[in-house]
């Protein structure tokens, strides 16, 4: 469970830094572009993209951290 836990905080935020770089870059940035799908696809973050992807990004570093609290199974 805490591997799992690691490698999907990793890749959260990996996803969310990635989508941070593409806001920044208008679009320039298209690797990993998953990100896109998430936040321009739901109206309530048109306009907040960066924002959003600043979130998935944090939300990804609190995962990895607490993947470290979880005792090895």
């Amino acid at each position: 469970m805490k591997r799992f836990l690691e490698v999907t905080g990793f890749l959260v935020t990996v996803f969310g830094v990635c989508g941070v770089i593409r806001e920044l870059t208008d679009g320039w940035f298209t690797f990993m572009g998953l990100t896109r799908f998430l936040t321009e696809n739901i109206a309530v973050l048109e306009g907040r993209e960066l924002y959003a992807n600043l979130v998935i990004a944090v939300l990804g570093l609190a995962v990895m951290i607490a993947s470290d609290r979880v005792a090895k199974d």
